[in-house]
């Protein structure tokens, strides 16, 4: 990754147009260090350094999670200059720090505009996220940019998160025709300074472990194979979740604000509730915080955490939630609720949360709390913003003043995620199995137009509890086990354990 004059994160001081041209030729001379022969300037210095071969740089990435209008000023000054003395080198651009919405979405089209090699997509989500997002790139577009997936992680080192990365691998490795790279975020960390979680491994000054997520990783990174064969499963389902349903609330968290023109249509065109406050507030029930009518809006003056109002049917589904929103003071911005429930189960999408820093959807459920989507947005004070929820089945779209932010599908657990490999010099047949669920799946297995061994290698990943992790004082509590299996072939039946990531190996 190199600079292109602009800082994608913390504070943004980018360069102008005028002054890229060092920057530029710093570029190329990279790339001619790396890949430049002893004869050049810059691989006489890379061999004077007790390098005389060439590294083979194949990518360059312009730019990391830029989304600036500098940016896309910029990237073209970069792209040109690399494309005309290297054209052989993939140049890769960025679609931000979220996995869906506006910016994202222009990210995208930019790349596709300019011609690039590949897109580099960051993204940290709930685990639930993960176990829902398994078709992801089915339907990414095979002739545009390729994707590099360059960040990711789910929230958290905890068994639960290494099976549900597991199971958004299996389908990584299925598009594997257009998600060209992929790797986890960030690596290493010091547990007596830890600056982000979650982490890959882990170390102090005389002893380091690997995460759950490690063993993972490192299971798929030792099982790649050379083609992925065509693969399905079928039987074994299990009914979907119902329709997202429940009520509205409005709600705060230590900010104040002003809501007013609330609107709920029914997908049928009927209106559930339309209030512009004039007749007071008779519709929505305070749980927490300091609620009450003023110039015509409905506002929370305190400076309390999840100040919240309710409103609205438990039993409503498919519905668009429309209002419009003014912070008037405090540290975050607007909390919108929507299929509540209860108290502990609902959906909010939280604009301007972490101290104004970011935006997402959290759903609660059973007193615990996930976010399955982020954005990166901020809420100005004083401003009036248009909110827009719609909920379809277990699909989610918001809009911030008309454009999209957010498209999601909550869905179920499937019940199994599987991707098959070959290794072309070996001929070994490798399966990768997830089950997620709580309880075993009993699977028949049956493999056409191959040949393989009927003992093979299966390597089982579990553990006592979803929440267990591993740590300087129990290095190896989650780690996977390796075992000869007889009795398997080109057809068998398999019992794959409740919560486990499942490989097996069989020889060609």
């Amino acid at each position: 990754m190199v600079s292109v004059g602009v800082n994608g994160c913390n504070e943004n001081r980018p360069l102008a147009e005028d002054q890229l041209a060092p920057w530029v030729q710093d570029t190329l001379d990279l790339i001619e260090f790396a890949n430049g022969s002893v004869k050049t300037q810059w691989g006489a210095v890379r061999a004077a350094m007790g390098h005389p071969k060439p590294f083979g740089l194949e990518y360059i990435g312009l730019g990391n999670e830029e989304i600036y209008p500098e940016f896309y000023r910029n990237y073209p000054h970069f792209a040109r200059a690399i494309e005309a003395a290297y054209p052989n080198i993939k140049i890769v651009t960025n679609s931000g720090q979220t996995s869906a919405g506006a910016i994202f979405d222009r990210g995208w089209e930019f790349a596709r505009e300019q011609g690039a090699d590949l897109v580099d997509e960051h993204y940290y989500n709930s685990p639930e996220w993960f176990l829902t997002n398994n078709h992801r790139y089915d339907g990414y577009d095979r002739t545009g940019p390729k994707v590099f997936l360059g960040e990711y992680a789910s929230r958290g080192n905890t068994f639960y998160n290494a099976l549900a990365e597991a199971s958004f691998l299996t389908g990584i490795e299925r598009n594997s025709d257009v998600v060209d790279l992929a790797s986890y975020a960030p690596l290493l960390a010091n547990v007596d300074y830890v600056d982000w979680t979650p982490d890959l491994i882990w170390f102090d000054n005389d002893q380091v472990y690997g995460s759950t997520s490690y063993y993972v990783q490192k299971l798929f990174a030792d099982n790649v194979g050379d083609a992925v064969l065509p693969s399905g499963y079928s039987g074994g389902s299990v009914p979907g979740p119902p329709d997202i349903a429940g009520g509205v609330g409005l709600a705060t968290w230590n900010t104040q604000a002003a809501y007013d023109d609330v609107k709920v249509t029914a997908a049928d065109g009927s209106v559930l509730l339309a209030d512009d406050f004039s007749a007071g507030a008779s519709a929505w029930t305070p749980q927490t915080g300091a609620w009450s009518v003023q110039d015509g809006a409905y506002v929370q003056t305190s400076g309390a955490t999840d100040a919240r109002t309710t409103a609205g049917s438990a039993d409503w589904s498919n519905y668009t939630l429309e209002a419009t929103a003014r912070k008037t003071g405090g540290a975050e911005g607007f909390l919108v609720m929507f299929g509540v429930q209860d108290t502990g189960n609902h959906y909010w999408w939280n604009l301007g949360g972490w101290g104004n820093t970011t935006s997402a959807i959290e759903k609660a459920a059973g007193g615990g709390k996930a976010t399955i989507a982020t954005s990166s947005h901020t809420i100005e004070t004083g401003r009036t913003y248009h909110l827009k929820i719609t909920v379809s089945g277990r699909k989610i779209t918001t809009y911030l003043d008309g454009v999209k932010v957010n498209d999601f599908v909550d869905g179920a657990v499937e019940p199994l995620y599987q991707v098959v490999t070959r290794d072309k010099r070996t001929g070994d047949v490798v399966l990768k199995v997830v089950n997620a669920r709580a309880t075993a799946a009993r699977a028949t297995v049956a493999l056409d137009g191959v040949r393989v061994h009927r003992t093979g290698t299966v390597t089982s990943y579990t553990a006592k509890s979803l929440t267990d992790t591993n740590s300087l004082t129990e290095p190896r509590k989650a780690v996977p086990v390796t075992y000869p299996q007889p009795g398997l072939g080109t057809r068998f039946e398999y019992d794959f354990p409740a919560y486990s990531v499942t490989f097996i190996r069989l020889p060609g």
